[in-house]
């Protein structure tokens, strides 16, 4: 046998013995390509560049869309959690929102409401609203001055 030879087969079994150690649970707990969400497109920006912003989804209605075929799967949204980090303290607030009641009060009180809580699915990640749909879920909030962002 060549010194090659000799390689190559202690080069297998160090593979075998390394595929060998991972265990069930660490190959399960892996996420494949397709369920990996870049943090990025969860984050939102204000104008000036010094807040961010993540919303997630604490609770949706179970009310059906409508037009389903022209609008395609949503969700109605009920409750969220924003949170906004300030870039220059590093500073984070957090606060849950029932978009729900702010609708109806602002309903009330300015005679009209901007929110437009249906969201597609393809739209919500990990339990988070992409960055893109933000402003559609605290518009009402920020009319009223809930939220300052």
């Amino acid at each position: 046998m060549s010194e090659d030879d000799t390689e190559i087969k202690t080069t297998e079994k160090n593979s075998e013995s390394l595929l060998q150690t991972i265990s069930d649970a660490e190959v399960s707990s892996r996420i494949s390509f397709e369920e990996f969400t870049d943090e990025r497109i969860l984050i939102s920006h204000d104008a000036f560049g010094k807040k961010q912003m993540k919303i997630k989804i604490l609770e949706v209605s179970d009310e059906t869309p409508v037009l389903k075929w022209k609008f395609g799967d949503r969700v109605k949204v009920t409750k969220i959690l924003v949170t906004v980090k300030h870039l220059t303290t590093q500073q984070v607030e957090e606060a849950e929102f029932d978009i729900e009641s702010i609708e109806r009060e602002l309903a009330e009180k300015r005679h009209y409401t901007s929110t437009n809580r249906w969201i597609p699915v393809e739209d919500i990640k990990n339990g988070y609203v992409v960055g893109s749909k933000h402003t559609r879920l605290i518009s009402d909030a920020s009319a009223l001055d809930y939220i300052v962002f």
